[in-house]
């Protein structure tokens, strides 16, 4: 039995989830977390305008009313010629996956989400998306450098397995972000479709459990 969360660093809802996830995996310390980066907008290639930016302020003004997590509406108003391809900061959860299997995956999404809505990086960049990658690595206690993130970011492996990661997304029925299911015995359960709390996903996890046990017991 395991979670499966299918999301996209650059979904502003799965900014606000990513919180709520890690208060039910401290309240879940030994259910293991599969995270599938799903391709909000992978491959974006036109500019985001004004009447764009506009538009995921909006979004933003939903989630930190629900989530309380703060965001930086200066720096995205402020960038210039920013297109809003999500590939590559999905790529980057691919590399610190691949660099450290064993490195709690949920931080790294975290801190990636963090440096885009909060420290209002430019989560497209290469480099930028390499160091802090690398940077979360270090701090989950897996010393990693920006060279060798940024050299495992450039691999076509790498590339290869991103695209897999959203066609797995979409194989799982998933075409909205965030979503969460468990895996149990290779079947996929819905827990919750969207933005939920903790306590909302542990009570639907809970419920989950006993049909899935009763099941058992009548089959």
């Amino acid at each position: 039995m395991r979670l499966v969360y299918v999301g996209d660093p650059m979904c502003s809802w799965c900014y606000g989830f990513g919180k709520e996830l890690s208060e039910v995996l401290s309240a879940e310390p030994n259910l293991p977390l599969q995270i599938v980066v799903g391709g909000l907008r992978a491959g974006g290639t036109e500019v985001l305008d004004a009447a764009g930016k506009q538009f995921r302020l909006s979004h933003w003004a939903r989630v930190e009313a629900a989530s309380g997590l703060p965001f930086n509406r200066e720096a995205l108003m402020a960038r210039k010629d920013f297109i809003y391809d999500t590939e590559p900061i999905c790529r980057a959860v691919v590399v610190a996956r691949t660099l450290a299997p064993e490195a709690p995956l949920l931080d790294v999404f975290r801190a990636l989400q963090h440096a885009f809505y909060v420290d209002g990086l430019d989560t497209t960049d290469p480099e930028t998306l390499a160091r802090v990658t690398a940077q979360s690595l270090t701090a989950a206690g897996h010393p990693t450098s920006t060279e060798v993130a940024l050299r495992q970011y450039q691999s076509l492996t790498t590339i290869q397995e991103t695209r897999d990661d959203f066609r797995k997304a979409r194989a799982l029925g998933i075409n909205s972000f965030p979503a969460l299911l468990m895996e149990v015995d290779g079947e996929h359960f819905p827990v919750t479709p969207g933005y939920s709390s903790a306590a909302e996903i542990l009570s639907n996890m809970q419920a989950l459990r006993e049909r899935l046990g009763a099941r058992s017991v009548t089959s």
